[in-house]
């Protein structure tokens, strides 16, 4: 359900998070903790946005995009909360400001926003593209394992969610699905989509 369909039905301010990554593939843990956070919080919506071209990563290294957004998508239907989001859609480096900005354009003045991010790269967050931009932008939800402890830079609004759910590693599911391994982290129908156009072989 679009934000604008969600307001007409909430007399009250929304609460949304933006849950961005590559997602290759996305991965029962990815849903877990999306899952956790928002229920934790008590979330209307939370945006799963494929990054169409990390700014950590190489050009041409990851998944192709439209792949990728549609694994997002049969992930999603888990969930009526879970939104998948082509914000990052285009052929731009794909920054969190500028997503974060144009979610920040859609939602009203009384909805929350929230962003949903590991602790790894939360500790990294000072190397971001407009760093001081997305510390002030939004309050994070920093995904960490129980007493893992990181750095929180002055100014930032952050709620801890302690949880083992980001142990599963993308790469090693690739490294799975290319040697024919079986592989129980994924959603069957994301196992389905990737079997049908043979993806990570």
């Amino acid at each position: 359900m679009p934000l604008s369909q969600a307001r007409r039905r909430k007399t009250i301010g929304l609460k949304v998070a933006i849950f961005g990554g590559t997602f290759d593939p996305i991965h029962n843990a990815h849903l877990r903790v999306a899952r956790e956070a928002a229920d934790r919080l008590q979330l209307d919506r939370v945006l799963l946005v494929p990054s169409a071209n990390p700014p950590h990563k190489p050009s041409g290294t990851t998944t192709p995009y439209e792949d990728r957004f549609r694994m997002v998508a049969l992930a999603c239907a888990c969930d009526p909360r879970f939104e998948p989001s082509r914000l990052e859609d285009g052929q731009g480096k794909s920054y969190s400001i500028d997503t974060i900005e144009r979610v920040k354009a859609q939602v009203g003045p009384t909805d929350e926003l929230y962003f949903l991010i590991g602790a790894d790269a939360f500790a990294e967050i000072g190397s971001w593209h407009r760093s001081a931009d997305v510390l002030h932008a939004v309050e994070f939800v920093v995904v960490s394992r129980p007493g893992y402890a990181y750095p929180i830079p002055p100014g930032a609004k952050v709620i801890g969610l302690e949880t083992l759910a980001l142990v599963i590693s993308s790469s090693e599911i690739r490294r799975k699905l290319d040697s024919g391994e079986p592989v129980e982290e994924l959603p069957d129908p994301v196992l389905g989509y990737i079997r049908e156009h043979g993806l990570y072989q």
